[in-house]
């Protein structure tokens, strides 16, 4: 009950009193080649662990119940396994995310360490997914997703909606589907920031759809209620057709200027928290960088609390910060779900 309340009483300001959900940047390396994202031309840095083992140890006093590895590619990082255990071992959920390339060849290690892995499927075709990411790895990534069900750990795909795939999205359903997958998701290509993917030119909209291609996709997704009946009633389809109408046709009209974007509301640097590969700390993925995390220094308990950080969470809160009117993947908890958290 205390963490409960201490998850709403970060509701009631921009002091956090605990953080739910943490996500980390193993590494900022990469082995896809994306064209939305220029992270693997980067040279590659681990998380070091005495960075892993600071954060370990504040879990019980923030209350941390979920942890997400990211990167980069989290199972580049050559300890990738021993960190989930290490936070497993204190009773956090751990979610991998990755793009399947190491899936088949680390299964065991999947098996035992992540409670869930979310995968990155961005094509129901081999020649799509290897345009898109840049590696011929459409089969490897779903025999990886084959190895790590048969061990009965759940998988979500994540597809990132664009003008490369968009027709494909019954096919990545299908595929999905063929494969035992537990939860089917799409979100939008995003365009316009300049924190998440790297350094990209930001006058081009690389990957978002014209007004012709986006009248095609809203005819695509009105069939999908009907064409996916099963799917939906089991609860494998994570976003209904309407909620798809929104982040993905609606928020294309708007990056064409046809239309206001999307603006859920979204409070997720009220309960969780980036942490970057070299310590550095974000509100959320979308948002800039607030300090940096010292081994030695002062704890993860204390940084998420610096005046910068509070300054960030009351800027996005009031309005006031523009990548949040554009952004492609709000997440909101109300007052029951952080009970329930």
């Amino acid at each position: 009950m205390l963490y409960r309340a201490k998850r709403l009483l970060n509701l009631a300001g921009d002091k956090l009193f605990s953080m739910p959900l943490l996500v980390l940047y193993l590494t900022d390396g990469c082995n896809s080649r994306c064209q939305m994202c220029d992270i693997w031309q980067n040279p590659r840095r681990n998380m070091p662990m005495p960075l892993v083992e600071s954060i370990a140890d504040v879990c019980s006093e923030l209350g941390i119940r979920w942890i997400l590895l990211s990167g980069g590619e989290a199972m580049q990082h050559p300890q990738w396994s021993q960190i989930a255990q290490r936070f497993r071992a204190e009773g956090v959920h751990m979610m991998l995310l990755t793009n399947g390339l190491f899936l088949r060849k680390q299964a065991e290690e999947v098996i035992a360490s992540v409670d869930e892995v979310i995968l990155s499927l961005d094509g129901g075709t081999a020649a799509t997914y290897a345009t898109i990411r840049g590696v011929d790895a459409f089969d490897v990534i779903l025999e990886g997703v084959d190895s790590v069900r048969a061990g009965g750990v759940p998988v979500t795909t994540r597809t990132t909606v664009q003008q490369a795939n968009f027709r494909e999205i019954p096919q990545i359903i299908d595929v999905a589907l063929a494969h035992d997958v537990t939860t089917i998701s799409f979100l939008a290509i995003d365009v316009s920031n300049p924190f998440a993917f790297g350094d990209r030119d930001l006058l081009t909209p690389d990957g978002a759809l014209s007004l012709a291609e986006i009248v095609e996709l809203e005819r695509i997704i009105e069939t999908l209620a009907i064409q996916y009946a099963d799917a939906y009633a089991v609860g494998r389809m994570a976003e209904s057709p309407d909620k798809l109408q929104r982040i993905l046709a609606q928020y294309f009209k708007s990056v064409i200027g046809e239309g206001d974007f999307p603006r859920p509301p979204c409070n997720a640097p009220h309960f969780s928290t980036v942490i970057e590969v070299d310590g550095r700390l974000r509100p959320c993925y979308f948002l800039p960088t607030y300090g940096r995390l010292q081994p030695d220094g002062e704890t993860l308990s204390e940084a998420i609390n610096w005046d910068a950080a509070q300054e960030l969470r009351r800027a996005y809160r009031t309005g006031q910060r523009p990548e949040c009117a554009r952004c492609v993947c709000p997440l909101h908890k109300g007052t029951r779900a952080l009970m329930r958290m």
